[in-house]
């Protein structure tokens, strides 16, 4: 097959895990359209600041060019290339090419919608887990517990020293990472359920006070960077900015769209020649910087040689020291986590020490505290024989049994097997317990979101001491909960109530900091239940295959699967969209808003970008006259980070952009239609998980070999519910991909805190 090799300017994601990482709301690099998990919510285009530049290639792939003026200049030290790339190697062979159906296209200007709410959903949100992580403080400030394999230092630099020289010795290999990783019912009938409390007041926005931006920018015009900045950095650092600027420049970096050369260049302008690389101003920031970038990729701590290692790549000439006066400074946190099985009275335990924010080393103790809490507080199994007996299928009955003398179960399988959780969901409603079930995207009438439920937008509410009054809380998609939302969630779980985590472990991870599900699968502290439901026809046998690395020819006499070979990337924009106007419809009988078109990035020629334009053109032409959109135009909404969420355009006044979402009206504000808001014709793989569309057209150009990973594949496929074409033109690199680029790994603590607490629990019981 001829395949169209381009340039890719940004090869595929360094694996240095502290590197820098796409800029929130924007996934991969414009140049080779890559899509990177953790930061893939859709926006319109760029809203950096001028005079800042984006990091060059995915995930810091490459060295950072120079901008122009001293914001964008070097500094003290230049900005690190990436670590490198994802390999790839040989590879079964792909799946039998069919020839795609072909005929003149026509127009058709419909959308899919989904469920959801209005802008004050994302501020209702935000406000409820803030109300979460304080409840999360109290919480761990009352129970003052130990945890063995997360134990906080004592904050003694020498201390820290001692351990940190201990690993240093010697050339230490690359990160160590996991990768793998519920009550009776009440005898009396559930009286009915309290109104709802009311959701958390939207917060209002953080608007800067002008004399503090006046401030700033008196600041920023000293240092040479662009006055632009002003407002993002007083929104940043608060109400004493201008001074905090003043006398620590590489503060600059708290907007997200600054990078350490910039920071550098502003910094020695402002200061001199006091504005060296090792200065203490300059480490303590690049401690926290660095961490906060690794948070973007989903690492919850870091190894601390991994860490110092960053450090060294920008200049830091003492990476060690740094890390040590942050730790004294209690900027960071350190955790000793035991490697290998425990050690005899009198040996040393090996340690690997790790490197932490507060914000996620307090998720992640949290969110192992309540999980504990939950099997600590569960009243004992109860007989659930019955309504097992009469469950749909084996897998079901399992399920319900397990659930029956468990407080906590894990449950895994493909999308025929979201059925069995729903099946207990029924069962245990039967039993007259209340149930909630939650997914991660808009489902059916008997399920809510993730975030709608933590926000109080949806589901039951919360009682009087902030829990769900709930007895059994079933989870979908629990490979998208990062560990703060998980957190918060099981913080929500009453004392006594049952917890079901279900999900398919091949998908891609979760778009925030922490692998929570593979983690627990990983510590293997609760009953894992893995359903015998597997998904039926040519897709299913596809994807399974590819689940497992093996790219397969699966036979497909009803056309379920297609693929469609280009050349470059303008032809596979050029059957993308044929095969969404015309081919699709006309062939299996599915409309155009029933074909969702699933590309590995934003920018490219053959990105998000450039097909949903002509996508737009095809379906549904019009000047763009509401900031680039039309009524009918089908766009995806992004109110928080991770969420995309389908939508169409209605209209547009001074209020800002009206969208409908499955019935319900939407008002963006004009001032965030650029960062929330995109065409939705096209999307990431990372968009699209946890949906299903009828019909799904993956676009694969020659530029997005390197973006290509198996569980990107394993995704993408298995959106599809009825057909799949793939529109082909990297040739061997999809099977290698399959077959040899894993999932990037994540450096995280849940899976030892969970094991600590059980064997502790175990201890305690002897």
């Amino acid at each position: 097959m001829s395949t169209d090799r381009q340039a890719d300017p940004a090869t595929a994601a360094a694996d240095d895990p502290a590197g820098p990482a796409a800029p929130q709301g924007e996934t991969g690099t414009d140049e080779a359209g890559t899509d990177e998990a953790g930061t893939d919510e859709a926006r319109a285009g760029s809203d950096e600041p001028a005079g800042t530049a984006a990091p060059h290639g995915e995930d810091g792939q490459g060295a950072e060019p120079p901008a122009d003026g001293p914001a964008g200049g070097g500094g003290p030290a230049a900005e690190p290339s990436g670590a490198g790339s994802d390999g790839v190697g040989g590879s079964p062979a792909g799946p039998t090419a069919t020839p795609g159906p072909e005929a003149p296209a026509t127009a058709d200007d419909t959308a899919e919608p989904a469920a959801g709410g209005g802008l004050s959903e994302a501020q209702a949100e935000l406000a409820a887990q803030k109300i979460e992580r304080e409840r999360i403080a109290r919480r761990k400030a009352e129970r003052e517990r130990p945890v063995e394999a997360g134990a906080k230092l004592s904050g003694k630099a020498a201390d820290l020293l001692a351990a940190v020289r201990a690993v240093e010795s010697g050339e230490k290999p690359a990160p160590a990472y996991f990768d793998e990783a519920p009550s009776a019912p009440r005898k009396a009938a559930p009286v009915p359920p309290s109104p709802r409390p009311a959701a958390p007041a939207p917060a209002p926005a953080s608007v800067p006070a002008a004399d503090v931006v006046e401030a700033v920018r008196a600041v920023l015009a000293r240092g040479g960077a662009p006055e632009s900045l002003a407002a993002p950095v007083a929104a940043a650092l608060g109400d004493a900015a201008a001074q905090e600027l003043a006398e620590n420049p590489w503060r600059l970096l708290a907007v997200p769209a600054v990078r350490p050369t910039q920071a550098d260049c502003f910094a020695r302008t402002l200061l001199g020649d006091g504005a060296g690389p090792g200065d203490e101003r300059r480490t303590g920031v690049l401690v926290g910087w660095l961490l906060e970038q690794a948070g973007l990729k989903g690492h919850t701590a870091l190894e601390a040689p991994v860490l110092e290692k960053a450090l060294a790549q920008y200049g830091v000439p003492d990476p060690a020291e740094a890390l040590e006066r942050a730790v004294a400074e209690a900027s960071v946190l350190v955790f000793h986590e035991p490697l290998g099985p425990p050690t005899e009275e009198g040996e040393e335990q090996p340690v690997r020490i790790l490197v932490g924010l507060e914000g996620a080393a307090m998720a992640e103790e949290s969110l192992a505290d309540g999980l504990a809490r939950l099997s600590g507080t569960f009243g004992g199994p109860a007989d659930w024989e019955q309504a097992a007996a009469a469950a749909p299928d084996r897998s079901s009955g399992e399920l319900i049994r397990a659930v029956a003398g468990h407080a906590l179960v894990t449950h895994t399988g493909g999308e025929a097997a979201r059925a069995e959780p729903l099946a207990l969901a029924a069962a245990a409603r039967g039993l007259g317990l209340r149930v909630c079930v939650a997914a991660h995207a808009p489902g059916g009438p008997d399920s809510v979101t993730v975030a709608g439920l933590l926000s109080g937008l949806e589901g039951p509410g919360r009682d009087a001491d902030g829990q769900f009054p709930v007895d059994l809380l079933v989870v979908l998609d629990a490979p998208q909960l990062d560990v703060e939302a998980a957190a918060a969630l099981v913080e929500g779980v009453p004392d006594g109530a049952r917890l079901v985590l279900s999900g398919d472990p091949g998908v891609l991870g979760s778009a925030g900091a922490g692998r929570v599900f593979a983690d627990l699968l990983a510590a293997r502290t609760c009953p894992q239940l893995v359903s015998r439901t597997p998904d039926p026809g040519p897709l299913g046998e596809l994807v399974s295959g590819v689940g497992i690395g093996e790219l397969n020819q699966v036979e497909a006499p009803g056309k379920e699967v297609v693929i469609v070979p280009v050349r470059d990337a303008g032809e596979a924009v050029h059957r993308a969209v044929q095969l969404v106007a015309e081919s699709v419809p006309r062939a299996f009988g599915i409309p155009a808003d029933g074909v969702q078109v699933i590309v590995p990035g934003h920018g490219g020629s053959a990105g998000t970008r450039a097909l949903n334009a002509a996508l737009k053109e095809r379906l549904n032409p019009g000047p763009g006259r509401f900031g680039g959109f039309d009524p009918g135009d089908r766009v995806v909404h992004v109110p928080s980070p991770g969420r995309a969420l389908p939508a169409r355009v209605v209209s547009a006044d001074a209020q800002g952009l009206h969208l409908d979402r499955a019935g319900a009206p939407i008002v963006v504000p004009k001032e965030l239609v650029e960062s929330q808001v995109r065409h939705g014709w096209a999307v990431t793989a990372h968009q699209a998980v946890g949906a299903r569309w009828p019909a799904v057209v993956v676009v694969l150009p020659g530029d997005a070999a390197q973006a290509l990973s198996r569980d990107w594949v394993y995704t993408a496929f298995g959106r599809a519910e009825r057909h799949l074409s793939v529109v082909h033109g990297v040739d061997q690199a999809l099977p290698r991909a399959v077959a040899e680029v894993l999932p990037k790994p994540r450096t995280t603590r849940l899976a030892g805190l969970l094991k600590a607490l059980a064997a502790a629990g175990e201890h305690a019981e002897q």
